[in-house]
């Protein structure tokens, strides 16, 4: 036992040694990298390494380094001169004296900029590229607005006529041939309702001519017995200027009639892929909608595939709706101006009823197209009451009909109605005036589902409460009543 302690002092001084011959190395290689000796002297001054194993200091071993930092604030030129030379030769930059004044760095750009300007940056360009996007799909659109307004007719159609399919389906038909049968027979009604209109446009147009000219006159005589003080000179120099009007414009009227040759060519196209979409949306309308999901992206699939039926029954609820109230539109209308013998009493009846799928707008031309019709032909007072009647069953369609028909099933403020009428009318005329508000309908209910449909997600992936959190907002077992006690009691 008595040689355990001079093992163990052995075994410690060889340890130090060996520590400091460690240092020693360390001091040394530092000194070799760092050209101004630096680091000599954070290993003189470390305490580990300011005496070698052999007692000696470093300082006596090197003096110009012992002199550099016993005199730091006054440097020899011919140690500068040396050093400089010593690191030109080795191709590396001398530091800076000790001297020199301290630079601030440079602060980060991005945390130069202010926090609202980058937000609005942010917004800005992200807002460019939606607009962008915006263009380019008006742009393809328009290129292709044909196509689209087919098949949006077609999507507008097939809302109508699916529940018709889906009762024949129940009946017990096969879907083909009760796609078949309804399609037949809808587009047979629009057929002959259209052949009808034109009918009756053809079969009065000699007499609606003289009625015309009669009216017009009755019209001049009444305004030169108005109280307006109309003259016959100003009427007969608006007469002129009509005139001349027609006769300046004869080469326009000419090309337009020209180029309706052109818009019949593309009026029959568009009925074509009209018929030929509706078909198939009747028929497989479930399958291409299976289809369209799986261009979807997976993580959003889930929240499209609950969208999609949600917005189908917002287009249906808003076809049905606009075609009921349509249709009584133009039985009351057409009644009202047949009792009072305006002539073409259908053909007008046919026109409110088209008109009508044009929000604000069809019913204000439809009507005044009846009253102008009425005051030309039979004079001013029937003129009035048509007014009068139309009206009158506007305002009963604004305030009863539609909030009673539509319900809540199309939420649409009458502001986004006007503004998306006007931008679907200057986009692509009547047709895009007729889908606007449809298109804005469904947009309405896509988004909101989607909103809710991503707030629900949001709550099932948060973490679940633990402890007694989770006990405050456990669900709690409804007491059981006496009369279930009892009756357990009675059955035991």
């Amino acid at each position: 036992m008595s040689r355990i302690p001079g093992w163990l002092g052995r075994i410690g001084a060889g340890l130090t040694r060996m520590g400091e011959r460690l240092d020693e190395a360390e001091a040394e290689v530092e000194a070799e990298t760092s050209p101004d000796g630096k680091s000599a002297h954070r290993a003189d001054g470390s305490g580990r390494s300011a005496h070698r194993a052999d007692g000696s200091d470093p300082a006596d071993s090197h003096p110009s380094a012992a002199t550099t930092t016993s005199t730091p604030g006054a440097a020899s030129p011919s140690v500068s001169a040396s050093a400089s030379d010593e690191a030109g030769s080795d191709g590396q930059v001398p530091a800076p004296p000790q001297y020199a004044p301290a630079i601030a760095a440079r602060p980060d750009p991005v945390a130069a900029v202010p926090w609202g300007m980058r937000v609005a940056a942010e917004a800005g360009w992200r807002l460019l590229v939606l607009a962008g996007t915006v263009w380019v799909l008006m742009k393809v659109i328009s290129a292709v607005q044909l196509v689209v307004l087919a098949f949006v007719a077609a999507l507008l159609i097939t809302a109508m006529l699916q529940p018709t399919v889906a009762r024949l389906k129940n009946l017990g038909l096969p879907r083909g041939l009760a796609t078949a049968v309804t399609a037949i027979l809808g587009f047979v009604v629009m057929g002959l309702v259209g052949w009808f209109v034109v009918w009756q446009v053809m079969e009065n147009i000699d007499t609606l001519s003289d009625q015309v000219q009669s009216g017009i006159d009755d019209l001049r005589k009444w305004l030169l017995n108005s109280p307006f003080h109309v003259t016959e000179d100003q009427i007969n120099e608006i007469a002129k200027s009509l005139r001349e009007a027609i006769g300046a414009n004869t080469d326009e009227i000419t090309s337009a009639g020209l180029e309706g040759v052109t818009v019949i060519v593309e009026t029959m196209t568009g009925i074509l892929l009209t018929m030929f979409s509706t078909l198939f949306l009747l028929y497989d309308g479930k399958r291409i909608w299976q289809w369209v999901l799986k261009l979807v992206p997976a993580a959003a699939r889930p929240g499209i595939a609950g969208a999609g039926p949600r917005a189908w029954r917002t287009l249906t609820a808003y076809v049905r709706g606009t075609v009921i109230v349509a249709l009584i539109d133009a039985i009351f209308i057409g009644l009202g101006i047949y009792f009072l013998g305006v002539p073409m009493a259908v053909p007008l009846a046919v026109f409110i009823f088209l008109f009508a799928f044009i929000p604000l707008v069809g019913a204000v031309i439809s009507g005044a197209l009846a009253v102008v019709v009425a005051l030309v032909t039979q004079g001013v007072f029937v003129g009035v009451m048509t007014l009068v009647v139309v009206l009158a069953v506007q305002q009963i369609e604004g305030h009863i009909l539609q909030p009673f028909i539509l319900g809540r099933a199309v939420r649409v403020h009458p502001l986004a109605v006007v503004l998306s009428v006007a931008a679907g009318g200057l986009v692509a005329g009547i047709g895009g005036a007729v889908v606007a508000v449809p298109l804005v309908a469904v947009t309405n209910t896509v988004v909101g589902y989607l909103r809710a449909y991503a707030r629900e997600a949001a709550l099932k992936q948060a973490p679940q409460p633990r402890g007694a959190t989770a006990v405050e907002v456990a669900p709690v077992e409804p007491a059981p009543s006496s009369s279930s006690s009892s009756g357990a009691g009675s059955g035991g």
